[in-house]
Order: C-alpha cells, then sequence, then structure tokens
C-alpha cells in the first residue's frame, strides 16, 4: 500500500511511519523537513509546508492519505483538496475535544454535537479554539472527500517522544522516588492510548477503507489515577510513597490543572475527562498492549533525554513539596 503521511516525523506521525514501513508499505512523508532528524531513510520525503506550498504533492498519487497535523480548517481543506482525486482514502486525526459538552459529560459518544465558534474564520488555536478547530476541519475534509474519510478523534495520546510530557511526568516522578503528591481521588478515571496502539490501528482500518468517526482511547477497561501510579511503581521498582491531596485543596493552592499537574481536572468539572466511550473503535478491532509496556517503554525513552531537559508539564519538585508542606500542615493544624 502507498501511504502519504502529512507530518511523519512527529510523535504519532513517527510512529504510523514506523509501523507502516514494518508491515512492508510504501511510505511518503511530506513536511517542512525541519524535525526530520535523518529519520526513515527508507521512506520517500517531500518537503513542503502545509500553509501555502503543497507543490511537492502535485501531479502524485498514493493508495491512502494520514492527515496528523491539521488544526485550522483553510488549511486542511487545501490538502484534502489536493488530494482528493490523488487517494482512495483519506484519514483526518482530530480529537475528542471537539465536543461541546466534553469534558462535563461522562461516556460521551461519536453522537454528541461538537462545539462551534462565533466567528469560523479564527485561526488561532489555544485552549479555547483547538476542539472547535477541529470539529471545523473534520467538517472540510469530509465535505471534501464524501464516504472515503476516517475521522479520528483520539483522546491523550502517550509512550515514547511525546513532546507534551503530560503523561511521561508521572513515569519519571514516580521513579523519582520519595513522598509523591498524587491528585484527586485514587479512583478517578483516567484513559490514555500508547501512540504505536493508535498507529496500528489507524493503518488497519485504512487499509480496510473504514470510514465514519471514532473515538480512540483506552483502555478497554476502567483505568483509575491509582494504578496508574502503583504500576509506574511496580514497573520502576520505586520507593515512592503517594499522598493523596483532594481537589479543593489542589483548586486554593492554584496548582494548574492538566498542564502543571497532568492528567488532574477537578471531577466537578470535568468528570468525563476519563470516561470516554470508545465502544465503537473497540469493536472495529481497536487494541491496547498492557499499561506496563507504555510505561516501560516511555521510561526507556525519557532516558534517553539531556540531563538538563526542561519539562513542558509536571510540577516542579520545588512547587511540589511547597504544596505537600502546605497539605500537611493543614490537616496538623485541623487535629
Amino acid at each position: 500500500m502507498r501511504v502519504l503521511i502529512l507530518g511523519g516525523t512527529q510523535f504519532l506521525g513517527r510512529h504510523l511511519a514506523a509501523s507502516a514501513l514494518a508491515q512492508g508499505h510504501s511510505v511518503t512523508l511530506f513536511n517542512r523537513g525541519t524535525k526530520s532528524e535523518g529519520l526513515f531513510p527508507e521512506a520517500e520525503h517531500l518537503r513542503g509546508d502545509r500553509d501555502g506550498d503543497l507543490t511537492a504533492l502535485h501531479g502524485r498519487a498514493w493508495d491512502v492519505a494520514i492527515d496528523t497535523s491539521g488544526y485550522v480548517p483553510r488549511v486542511a481543506r487545501a490538502s484534502a483538496e489536493l488530494l482528493a482525486n490523488a487517494v482512495e482514502h483519506y484519514t483526518f486525526v482530530s480529537s475528542i475535544s471537539v465536543y461541546a459538552g466534553w469534558p462535563e459529560t461522562p461516556h460521551i459518544d461519536e453522537t454528541a454535537p461538537v462545539a462551534t465558534l462565533a466567528d469560523p474564520t479564527v485561526e488561532e488555536v489555544d485552549g479555547e479554539t483547538y476542539g472547535p478547530l477541529k470539529a471545523l476541519c473534520e467538517q472540510a475534509v469530509e465535505e471534501t472527500l464524501p464516504r472515503r474519510a476516517l475521522i479520528v478523534r483520539p483522546g491523550l495520546i502517550v509512550g515514547p517522544y511525546d513532546p507534551t510530557d503530560r503523561f511521561s511526568y508521572w513515569p519519571a516522578r514516580v521513579a523519582r522516588g520519595g513522598e509523591m503528591l498524587a491528585p484527586g481521588r485514587p479512583e478517578r478515571l483516567v484513559q490514555v492510548i500508547d501512540a504505536r496502539d493508535l498507529a496500528e490501528w489507524i493503518l488497519r482500518m485504512a487499509t480496510e477503507r473504514a470510514t465514519g468517526t471514532y473515538h480512540a482511547t483506552g483502555p478497554e477497561y476502567p483505568l483509575t489515577m491509582a494504578e496508574v501510579l502503583t504500576e509506574s511503581q511496580r514497573v520502576s521498582g520505586s520507593d515512592a510513597t503517594l499522598t493523596w491531596v483532594p481537589d479543593d485543596f489542589l483548586e486554593q493552592q492554584k496548582v494548574g490543572e492538566w498542564v502543571e499537574l497532568p492528567l488532574w481536572i477537578p471531577e466537578r468539572e470535568g468528570p468525563g475527562v476519563g470516561d470516554v466511550n470508545c465502544a465503537r473503535a473497540i469493536a472495529a478491532g481497536l487494541t491496547f498492549r498492557p499499561l506496563a509496556e507504555t510505561i516501560r517503554a516511555t521510561l526507556e525513552w525519557l532516558a534517553t533525554r539531556p540531563a538538563d531537559y526542561s519539562w513542558k508539564a509536571g510540577l516542579t519538585p520545588e512547587r511540589e513539596a511547597e504544596v505537600l508542606a502546605t497539605w500537611h500542615n493543614r490537616r496538623q493544624e485541623a487535629v
């Protein structure tokens, strides 16, 4: 199968390329070439820019195209229109953030209404516009390639090469040991998907020319925050001790949700953040490797990063110690 990946060197795109090549597919990567780092010499590399320079794609043909890097509908539409007569099948990687009622609504499925923008011409991507813009990108792709488009809405994608650190922080923090802050209730639900599982499933769906919209996160069982941390302890052999700190105290201390403290949103604000309905994708063959494999691979990859790497998410040791000290003082005062 001839596979075109728009992107292909960052995180999910990188795993898609690796998986496609391992399966013997012919792979073409289209990107600006600024972050390729000599990756995948056996693939074809086309240079260009999603926003304004698609020249390298002209006059070519592939069996399938996979768009991992569309964030603005104008740009997503331009690629889809150019490739409409050049590919049989088109996959657009979107996000569960598209929904108007998420993360407030537990167990949301693919039929829920998507969010909208008062001004649909806005192109600045931020926390408020990201989801609605992704929804508009989906619409652009489906309008351009009717009955030939697969729309994938992942949750939090994790594993090696994750540039966000939103999951990686936890295995790394557990491995460091000592007393550590654990957020909210131990039983709070969490959903993640290993980028390698997502990549393999997307390729299977593209091979089958599957269409429609699917959530893609996991695992197939209810996963709790406590299980993420205790499995990280087991895999790393850590002596870390978990101090569970409730939502209201973290809010009082102005701890930043999701980025400063990854995987955490106060449950009253986001009861659905770890409870997205993925039954449709699971029925279509989405599978999940054991969490321990993801944790182990993440730690092995983290060990290759520079010692002075600046983390993009997670509490600094100083901030964590400050919050824990205040928590312990508060509890002592209450006795």
